[in-house]
């Protein structure tokens, strides 16, 4: 037992340094251009000035004194920052270098230390097809490491994802207004309703994380294919051309459908692949948004 905590801690430092270091770095200055300034509160009021929005006038104060006054906002200096983390049975899988989880735990980190770096509170919501762990929002570094060390040893109850179940139950205990990135393979079928009602309560990013043997299959001859979510078994005869062809027309419907769905529902979206760097998808998502 000593000996797996001891291992546990220094996954957790290896953690640290490197998402630590990216963020102070790279994600920072563009975390805060990308999302602060989304929540304003109010501060004051003022004369009206030529010049000044129409709309922003306070009726009340202006029919009480007689002469135009406008609102005055400032940027809220803290904001929530929820991460809404898939741990289905689907984020062991990686045909290459990373297993999707080892992806997934590293963003959730970068994001931690960016939140915590302008103040912000964190908390994480962990999801299968059921809400499996909900960790209320914080602020600190030691807070921080107690989520690197739930993404890191955390087993799911259950096998399956649903992503509707999970964006119903960050409406209903975030009160708040919050920045939500919801991070999954998106294995799961009707989620488009949900994600609009969610971003029309907060600021709803999604991070598909994805293998690309989820978009190609390779030629290697028979294979016993297992569903992680389900645990169905199947042999595969890779050699076939047109079975080849149907997965990956199938895999491209799925990716069509994320980006529309994501589209109409107004929510911004990132692909990231578990065999290529995730600090350029994230860097442009953070761009985009600036």
């Amino acid at each position: 037992m000593a000996t797996d905590t001891a291992e546990l801690l220094k996954k957790v430092r290896r953690i640290e340094l490197k998402t630590k270091g990216l963020s102070n770095q790279i994600f920072s200055g563009e975390y805060h251009s990308a999302f602060k300034g989304r929540g304003m509160a109010f501060s004051e009021v003022r004369e009206y000035s030529v010049g000044d929005e129409v709309r922003t006038i306070d009726w009340n104060v202006t029919a009480r004194l007689g002469t135009p006054y406008i609102k005055i906002f400032e940027e809220e200096r803290e904001l929530t920052v929820i991460l809404v983390v898939d741990v289905s049975a689907s984020d062991s899988f990686g045909s290459v270098e990373q297993l999707k989880k080892s992806v997934i735990t590293e963003i959730c980190a970068v994001l931690a230390f960016s939140a915590i770096t302008n103040n912000d509170k964190i908390g994480v919501i962990f999801f299968s097809d059921k809400i499996e762990k909900f960790i209320p929002p914080k602020k600190g570094k030691t807070h921080i490491l107690r989520i690197i060390r739930e993404l890191l040893e955390f087993k799911p109850e259950n096998p399956g994802t649903d992503i509707s179940m999970a964006l119903r139950y960050l409406n209903n205990v975030v009160k708040k207004r919050s920045i939500a990135f919801l991070i999954t393979d998106f294995l799961d079928n009707d989620y488009e309703t949900s994600l609009k009602l969610a971003n029309k309560k907060h600021d709803l990013v999604a991070l598909n994380i994805y293998d690309r043997r989820e978009n190609e299959m390779p030629k290697i001859g028979r294979v016993l294919f297992s569903d992680p979510e389900t645990g169905e078994m199947n042999w595969v005869n890779t050699n076939s051309r047109k079975l080849r062809q149907q997965y990956a027309e199938r895999a491209q419907m799925r990716e069509v459908h994320i980006k529309e769905a994501c589209k109409r529902a107004g929510v911004d979206v990132a692909n990231i692949a578990t065999n290529e760097s995730y600090i350029k998808p994230l860097r442009n998502l953070f761009s985009k948004r600036s």
